[in-house]
């Protein structure tokens, strides 16, 4: 009855949508026979990939809920139709709502940005640390990362998960995600951890404080990458620069935290990044963070394509580079030592 339900409003499309994050699937808002609004995700009926990515959302978020992961209604296989089919979120994505055309942006300021901040790493570090088995997401980025009307974020597109038992410590894959948010270790050498996600947050972070695109802006006469540019205005004292000019009134202090998280979570080393658990605390808590530990960010950069695993042989890079800082992708790890106001607490990556 339910899978007719799903089929039913795959055909009576209220609107369509063109934010499908992959270019195997078509997302489209629909509604079922109870009125219920629900967003729809088809899968092209040429995609043998695709039909992978289908089978792994499935299998990766119809037995886990959480406030900040979005849920499967449902889904619905007959003939050639392959449909999840999604609670529906009336802000769309980040990527729409903030960084995206003018027309679509949604007036965001700087409690609902860390809002999103915060809650974007709660999900993360549930998938991460909760779920059973833990999970790696692959892709986190802004259009993959959607707000409801209150404006709380809810991770989706599951489709390039992985799963992590216990017992795994790190896989060795073909390269999967998106331009910009690739960690240099996975993105140059196929070394998966937890830690890719990490990175991949990072750069959210800075999209989401910036309200600019790490993947369709570069900053300053050099023409920096967004991690790289904050890198610099660190160096310069000067982190402030990089907020987006439409917050006009937002607590320095508390931004400043927010960026230097970040970069935190995007150092060269994965293993010198924090695991998320720790990252929701830096973001959560007025802490004193060890910037004598901070080393630099690294930099995965392809003169080819921004998108890998979801696009077929057209997304393959010809032509590739790594600006990796100073210290090496493996190098030992440093520890990140937070305080509070009356007691400091040190806190290892791992």
């Amino acid at each position: 009855m339910l899978a007719d339900s799903f089929h039913e409003s795959a055909y009576s499309m209220a609107s369509a949508s063109s934010s499908s994050s992959s270019s195997f699937f078509l997302s489209l808002q629909g509604v079922l026979r109870d009125g219920t609004p629900v967003a729809i995700k088809c899968l092209s009926a040429e995609s043998e990939q695709g039909t992978e990515e289908f089978v792994t959302e499935i299998r990766m978020i119809s037995t886990i809920k959480h406030p900040n992961l979005v849920e499967l209604v449902g889904c619905c296989v007959e003939e050639n139709n392959r449909i999840l089919v999604y609670e529906y979120l009336e802000n769309n994505s980040i990527s729409t709502a903030l960084l995206g055309s003018k027309g679509k942006h949604v007036a965001m300021d700087w409690p609902a940005r860390a809002a999103i901040c915060l809650g974007t790493a709660s999900g993360l570090a549930f998938l991460h640390e909760e779920a059973e088995p833990h999970i790696v997401h692959r892709d986190i980025k802004a259009s993959n990362v959607l707000l409801d009307g209150n404006l709380q974020p809810k991770i989706g597109d599951f489709g390039l998960a992985k799963l992590f038992p216990d017992n795994v410590t790190h896989l060795s894959t073909r390269v999967a995600g998106t331009m910009g948010y690739l960690a240099p270790e996975y993105a140059l050498l196929g070394q998966l951890t937890k830690k890719a996600d990490v990175y991949s947050f990072g750069v959210l972070i800075l999209e989401i404080i910036s309200g600019r695109s790490s993947s369709k802006a570069a900053f300053g006469e050099d023409l920096l990458a967004l991690v790289e540019w904050t890198w610099k205005l660190w160096k310069g004292e000067r982190l402030l620069d990089i907020v987006d000019p439409r917050l006009t009134e937002y607590p320095e202090t508390e931004a400043i935290r927010f960026m230097k998280v970040a970069l935190f979570c995007t150092q060269a080393a994965a293993n010198q990044r924090p695991n998320m658990n720790q990252v929701v605390k830096m973001l959560s808590k007025d802490v004193n963070l060890n910037e004598k530990a901070l080393t630099e960010p690294g930099i995965y950069k392809s003169q080819t394509s921004k998108h890998f695993g979801g696009g077929g042989s057209s997304d393959e890079t010809s032509s590739s580079q790594i600006i990796k800082g100073k210290q090496s992708l493996n190098a030992p790890a440093n520890s990140a030592v937070l305080g509070s106001a009356d007691s400091m607490t040190q806190i290892l990556p791992r």
